[in-house]
């Protein structure tokens, strides 16, 4: 168990990594965006290849984000019937909903979009427009960015079979946690509902 515990902690880390290297790449894709429309506004001058690399840049966020997604447990959830289920519930349909739904449809994913990326690589396929990028980079996204969500779904699903098992935590837990502004909107309900009952 301490292996597959030791496994887990290793794909999270990578995760965790690869979420990092996200964030900086919205950045990236804010300074490029804000860049080129100033030099466009400014200069009456633009460019295909800057205007090509936002959205590589912005697929690449979306893509390669996945798994850290997952990871910090921000994905949609149906919060009002989740937050009803016991946690053993909460973690038997996550064990299902990997098991059946993300595992297979990262494999199809990933088996789809293979050889799409290498086709795009072996011919060395460029963009139609005047001065953009080669294509096989934004293809390369594909392939990766639901190989790391498969790794996430392994490590998530071990996670939730060790609970199960009642060797490991509930990694669900802080799923459980409300946000700031939910806090602070049922702190303020609270004071208005005994200001209510004060007057009363």
């Amino acid at each position: 168990m301490q292996v597959l515990l030791k496994l887990s902690r290793l794909i999270d880390s990578l995760s965790s990594r690869v979420g990092w290297l996200t964030m900086w790449l919205i950045l990236a894709t804010t300074l490029i965006s804000a860049g080129n429309a100033i030099v466009r506004k400014a200069f009456g001058t633009s460019s295909n290849g800057l205007l090509e690399i936002q959205w590589y840049l912005f697929a690449a966020v979306f893509m390669l984000g996945a798994g850290y997604g997952f990871l910090k447990n921000s994905h949609v959830r149906i919060d009002f019937i989740a937050a009803r289920l016991s946690a053993r519930a909460r973690n038997w349909i996550d064990v299902g909903g990997i098991l059946l739904v993300l595992i297979p449809f990262c494999g199809i994913c990933i088996a789809l979009s293979w050889p799409m990326f290498t086709q795009a690589y072996t011919s060395g396929e460029m963009s139609q427009n005047a001065g953009g990028l080669i294509r096989w980079p934004v293809y390369a996204f594909m392939p990766l960015g639901f190989t790391l969500l498969l790794l996430q779904a392994l490590s998530e699903l071990l996670k939730r079979v060790l609970f199960l098992l009642g060797q490991g935590p509930d990694s669900l837990a802080d799923a459980d946690h409300k946000s700031d502004e939910q806090k602070h909107l049922e702190e303020l309900e609270a004071i208005a509902a005994r200001k209510l009952a004060g007057e009363k």
